[in-house]
C-alpha cells in the first residue's frame, strides 16, 4: 500500500503530479491510499516514495483534466481515489456518459459548481469600521466581512471572482475551514472562522431590504422553486431573507390586487406546472457539452400567456452566474430598448437559443463564443417545448443564431429584419438584432442610429401583433 498526502484537500496539483507518476508506474488504485495533510497514516502501509517518472509524458484527454480540477473541489472523501481510478483505467473514457464511474464524477463536478454559484451569489459584506484610522490619511479605516458556509472545498477557487469583482474594496471572506483577505493589493489567506467573527447588519442593509421588498413580485412567488435556487442554509447570512416570512404571507393580499390588471391562463389550465416541470429538467440538460463547463442551465422566463417571445442568442458571463436571461451589459441595452418602444418587460416572455453559455477563457475573463450548428440543434427541443407551452403570437429573434433557431436553418439579417414571417406550427417571426451587436460598435454616432432602427424593429413586431 502506497501513501500519497496531499497538502489540502483542494491540492489540485499535488493530486496530478502524485496521480501521473503512479498511473506510469501502473500502480493499481486499490494499493494507494489517499489523504491530507497530517492524517493518520495506515498501519500496513509502505513509506511515501514516489515511483520514478516514465521518460513518456502520460497523455490525458482534456475534458479529463477539466473534470479532475472540478471534481476534486467535491467534500467526498474518495474523489482522490475515484479520478485516479479513471486515469489508470482509461482516461478516454471521460467522454462516456453512461459509464458508473464517470457519471459519478460529472454528478460530483455538478455539485461543485452550484457551490462556486452559492457562494457568488449568497455572500454578503458587511462594513466595518478598525478601530485605527487608514495609515497617512486618517480617515476611518473600512472593510467589508462575509461569512459563508460552503459544502465543498471551493473557496480558493472562487478566490479570483472576488478580487475582480470587488478590486478597489478591502474584504474578508470567513468560512469554517479557511478565510480569505484582500486588501486591494494582496490577498492572503487565515484560519477558518466562527459565525460569531463575522459582524452583524450595518446600516446599507436597510436600504437593501427597502429595494427587495420594493421589487418583490407575488405573482410570481413559487416557494418551493424558491427554496431550492435559496437554501434556508443561507438566509442566515443575507439581509434580504428576514423580510421573506413577512413578504410571504402578505403575497395573497399583494397578488389579489394585481389581478384586475394582469393576463389570465385559462382557468384548469396545467401550463405553469407543465412549464415548471420542463424548467426543472433543463437544470439536467447534457444534449451537448456546454453544460460541462457552464455554471448553468439559463431558462426563459416571464408569464407563460405570453402573447410575445423574445428570444437571444445565448446567456452571457452574467447570465451564467445569476440562471436569468438578460441581466448582463446586453440585458440593459435590451430594457433599455424595450422602454423605448414602450413594452413592458413582465408581460413578455425571454428566454435564448441555447441554454448554456460558450466561452473561452482569457486570463481571468470568460469571453462569449458563438454557438456552432450543432449545439444550436442540440437545443432546439428546449425552444420548441418552450413554444408549445406558451403558443406565443409573435416570436422575436434577437440575431442570428436566434433567428437560425427560430426558421431551422441559417440567415442574415439583412435578408429577413423587420417583417412579419410566418412560422411553422403557428404565430409570426420577426428577425432583429441582438443588443450585444450595439454593445461592440466602436462609432458612438452609428451605435445611436442603429439603436433607433433596433427600438423600431421592436415597435414594428408588437404592431404586427396587435
Amino acid at each position: 500500500m502506497r501513501v500519497v498526502t496531499l497538502a489540502a484537500e483542494d491540492d489540485f496539483p499535488g493530486w496530478r503530479e502524485a496521480a501521473r507518476g503512479l498511473a506510469q508506474a501502473s500502480v493499481p488504485a486499490s494499493e494507494i491510499l489517499w489523504q491530507v495533510g497530517e492524517a493518520p497514516v495506515d498501519l500496513f502501509a509502505d513509506e511515501a516514495v514516489m515511483p520514478p517518472a516514465a521518460p513518456r509524458a502520460l497523455k490525458v484527454p482534456r475534458a479529463f483534466l477539466d473534470l479532475a480540477e472540478t471534481a476534486i473541489l467535491h467534500s467526498d472523501p474518495e474523489r482522490f481515489a475515484l479520478l485516479y481510478a479513471l486515469l489508470a483505467g482509461d482516461p478516454h473514457r471521460v467522454a462516456d456518459q453512461a459509464d458508473p464511474l464517470v457519471r459519478r464524477l460529472e454528478a460530483m463536478a455538478r455539485e461543485v459548481r452550484r457551490d462556486i454559484h452559492k457562494m457568488r451569489a449568497f455572500v454578503r459584506f458587511r462594513e466595518v469600521q478598525d478601530a485605527l484610522p487608514f495609515p497617512g490619511t486618517g480617515e476611518p479605516n473600512t472593510r467589508y466581512v462575509a461569512w459563508f458556509e460552503p459544502e465543498h472545498h471551493i473557496v480558493r477557487a472562487n478566490a479570483r471572482f472576488f478580487v475582480d469583482r470587488f478590486a478597489n474594496m478591502r474584504w474578508s471572506i470567513l468560512t469554517p475551514a479557511l478565510s480569505l483577505h484582500w486588501d486591494t493589493e494582496m490577498l492572503s489567506e487565515g484560519p477558518g472562522a466562527t459565525r460569531a467573527d463575522a459582524p452583524g447588519e450595518d446600516p446599507v442593509e436597510d436600504i437593501w431590504k427597502t429595494y427587495y421588498a420594493s421589487i418583490f413580485n407575488p405573482a410570481r412567488l413559487k416557494t418551493g422553486a424558491m427554496l431550492k435556487e435559496m437554501p434556508r442554509k443561507y438566509w442566515k447570512n443575507m439581509p434580504e431573507t428576514a423580510l421573506v416570512k413577512e413578504l410571504v404571507a402578505g403575497a395573497r393580499q399583494r397578488e389579489t390586487a394585481m389581478v384586475a390588471s394582469a393576463p389570465r391562463v385559462t382557468p384548469g389550465s396545467n401550463i405553469e406546472g407543465a412549464w415548471q416541470a420542463l424548467r426543472e429538467e433543463a437544470e439536467h440538460c447534457t444534449r451537448c457539452d456546454l453544460y460541462k463547463h457552464a455554471t448553468q442551465t439559463v431558462f426563459g422566463e416571464g408569464p407563460v400567456d405570453a402573447r410575445m417571445m423574445i428570444m437571444g442568442e445565448q446567456p452571457g458571463d452574467q447570465e451564467d452566474l445569476a440562471g436569468r436571461p438578460f441581466v448582463g451589459p446586453a440585458g440593459e441595452m435590451f430594457d433599455r430598448a424595450m422602454a423605448a418602444a414602450k413594452l413592458d418587460r413582465a408581460s413578455v416572455y425571454v428566454t435564448n437559443a441555447v441554454k448554456h453559455f460558450k466561452f473561452e477563457p482569457r486570463g481571468k475573463r470568460r469571453i462569449h463564443s458563438k454557438p456552432d450548428a450543432g449545439e444550436i440543434s442540440a437545443c432546439r427541443w428546449w425552444y420548441e417545448q418552450e413554444r408549445l407551452l406558451i403558443k406565443p403570437e409573435m416570436t422575436v429573434a434577437l440575431g442570428a443564431t436566434a433567428a437560425r433557431q427560430m426558421l431551422g436553418k441559417a440567415v442574415t439579417i439583412t435578408a429577413t429584419r423587420g417583417r412579419p414571417i410566418e412560422l411553422e406550427g403557428g404565430g409570426r417571426g420577426w428577425v432583429t438584432i441582438h443588443p450585444s451587436f450595439l454593445l461592440r460598435m466602436p462609432d458612438k454616432s452609428k451605435a445611436e442610429d442603429e439603436f433607433a432602427a433596433f427600438v423600431e424593429d421592436l415597435k414594428g413586431a408588437a404592431k404586427a401583433l396587435s
